[in-house]
């Protein structure tokens, strides 16, 4: 796996798009997260529909073709250096066959910051444009309004990467060792629901595989590892980074699940790595050649995340 071609990194005065890719957005939550970037010293723009919700499926922000439509615009917009999900939920996998991925690389590379239902597009932008990402809070999600860490640690990867170069977090080692790889990953609900779809890897080999999740019994964590297992997507995998396991059943159950699953592939595994679904949850670039120390819980980037 090779690494991907790195962003130019943000500046003062930057032009930031929010878009809602999946879940309505509430308009407070919204506000509260346009304060914060602005007070980076950021210009923020909202996309068309980030308000809107779609009439028959309230679980979605607008239609699927206006939820693309604003990704694409935004994406496309020369003056626009990042593109940032307003929130999760569900609805990237709806839209990401409806954006225009030539246009998309033609307009040149630039930051893209998500999580959670964003994995879909994590991969779609490493499959289709060769793009490292930043996988981190959303501007209107909670976690990112009210909790300094995760403030902090996107700010410093925005404007200052080589300052976070190396991310510690203060986790434990699954199974130790020292592992190198390009990270990628994401929630593994829908890295398991994306195989075998276009706009997604086709192996995680060579890949230190960042892995979290929120609200699954642990049967269906079972089942999403065995899918990945059985469909020999795991692979030549070289390390896996454990993130947050929110509402889920309680760590104690989890655990063991874990290394039942991933202790069979005979690689690093480091758990409580802090990004994901949790407080404060830190922001890992995906993409970018790195060194996993899971007896240190550390996470070495060969370069910064950004240009």
């Amino acid at each position: 796996m090779k690494a991907l071609v790195r962003p130019p990194r943000l500046a003062p005065g930057a032009r930031v798009a929010v878009v809602a890719t999946s879940g309505p957005v509430p308009k407070d939550r919204l506000q509260a997260g346009f304060n914060v970037l602005r007070g980076w010293g950021l210009d923020t723009v909202p996309g068309r529909h980030v308000l809107a919700q779609h009439r028959e499926f309230g679980y979605l922000a607008g239609t699927d073709a206006d939820r693309a439509a604003d990704l694409q615009n935004a994406w496309c917009d020369p003056t626009v250096d990042a593109v940032l999900c307003a929130r999760g939920g569900y609805g990237a996998q709806r839209l990401v066959d409806l954006l225009d991925w030539d246009a998309m690389r033609a307009a040149g590379p630039k930051i893209f910051v998500g999580f959670s239902d964003a994995t879909v597009l994590h991969e779609a932008f490493a499959t289709r444009l060769g793009l490292t990402t930043l996988y981190g809070p959303m501007a209107a999600g909670i976690d990112f309004i009210e909790t300094t860490r995760a403030q902090q640690h996107l700010r410093a990867t925005l404007f200052t990467p080589e300052t976070v170069r190396t991310i510690a977090s203060g986790g434990t080692p699954l199974v130790p060792g020292r592992a190198r790889g390009v990270t990628l990953g994401g929630c593994l609900c829908l890295l398991a629901a994306e195989r075998g779809t276009p706009h997604t890897r086709t192996s995680a080999g060579g890949g230190l595989l960042c892995l979290e999740d929120v609200g699954e019994e642990t049967y269906r964590l079972d089942r999403y590892l065995t899918q990945l297992l059985r469909s020999g997507w795991l692979e030549g995998v070289h390390g896996v980074l454990l993130g947050s396991w929110q509402e889920c059943a309680d760590y104690a159950e989890v655990r063991p699940l874990l290394a039942d699953r991933l202790g069979t592939l005979g690689v690093p595994v480091v758990e409580d790595f802090g990004f994901g679904h949790c407080e404060g949850a830190l922001t890992i670039p995906f993409g970018v050649a790195a060194e996993l120390d899971a007896d240190g819980a550390t996470l070495t980037l060969d370069w910064p995340a950004l240009r």
